[in-house]
């Protein structure tokens, strides 16, 4: 029982979650300047023919209350409603690019991870200038994603991937390496060092045992961090993924893009962190 009602309240705040962001996201949109705008009425030849054709579309959305049912109903049929730029069902414009937003995601969270713990193993066992050598990861979180994949375009070196990567291995590197550092402090382990294991044997038997179930849960929590950076960076190097369709249903105000989009990160976000519940009652166990 206390097993079902624990997967049944899990269960329960990811839908309120999915909810709370499409409902959100409705009302921001639907209040946004501009909304009910039409790129074509900056024709001065077409804007009066375009102004009478949309009053009907208008009026149709301005009622908060036709907008839920719409989208409700296109929820329930699968196809989350006609993407307003593009005409075509929602499931099939989002469907072609989430495979390029997940294979991106996936290189850039494995390799950030990577170079992150490459990076804090080995400072972490240091005693002196700790802080020197955490420098560079500094000034990277101190840099804007855009920033960054613009520096890359100007200077023709670099991608999506390895933008994606620096954030994430400047966003858990201080994480790893306070982690880590207690991992040197243990009494075992300094007990291991005094009998003269090297440090191979150590990492490999002691250390990352211990902190497997830590760098699970920072691992899921990572997928957060890369969701922020999604946009950007997929708007910048035109990467046609779930990132760059969002901004390009932003600048036209497709809502029924941008509330399938919400509920698709709003899922992710949703499982990741249940994930992440998962990993610290395990270690708890």
């Amino acid at each position: 029982m206390g097993l079902l009602m624990t997967i049944a309240t899990r269960i329960g705040r990811l839908l309120f979650l999915l909810l709370f962001a499409a409902v959100g996201t409705i009302l921001l949109v639907r209040f946004a300047p501009g909304f009910f705008s039409d790129p074509r009425e900056m024709d001065a030849k077409y804007a009066q023919a375009v102004r009478s054709e949309a009053e009907p579309e208008n009026h149709d959305q301005e009622s908060i209350h036709l907008i839920l049912n719409r989208e409700f109903k296109s929820w329930l049929r699968g196809d989350f409603g006609e993407s307003r730029q593009y005409h075509v069902p929602v499931a099939q414009l989002i469907g072609v690019r989430v495979r390029v937003s997940a294979a991106l995601l996936a290189k850039g969270i494995l390799c950030g991870w990577l170079l992150a713990v490459c990076t804090a193993l080995p400072v972490s066992s240091l005693r002196k200038y700790r802080t020197l050598w955490g420098l560079p990861f500094t000034i990277i979180l101190a840099i804007p994603t855009a920033a960054m994949a613009t520096a890359c375009i100007l200077a023709q070196e670099g991608g999506p991937v390895l933008v994606l990567s620096l954030l994430i291995a400047a966003k858990e590197f201080k994480f790893l390496r306070s982690l880590l550092e207690g991992a040197w402090r243990s009494p075992h382990l300094l007990q291991g060092r005094a009998q003269g294991l090297p440090a191979r044997a150590l990492v490999r038997m002691h250390i990352l045992p211990n902190v497997a179930p830590q760098l699970c849960t920072l691992t899921t929590l990572s997928i957060v961090t890369a969701l922020g950076a999604l946009v950007p960076i997929e708007v910048i190097f035109t990467v046609a993924g779930v990132g760059q369709l969002a901004w390009f249903a932003v600048m036209n105000r497709d809502l029924p893009v941008l509330v399938a989009i919400s509920l698709l990160m709003g899922s992710v976000v949703g499982l990741a962190g249940m994930l992440s519940t998962r990993a610290v009652n395990l270690e708890a166990v």
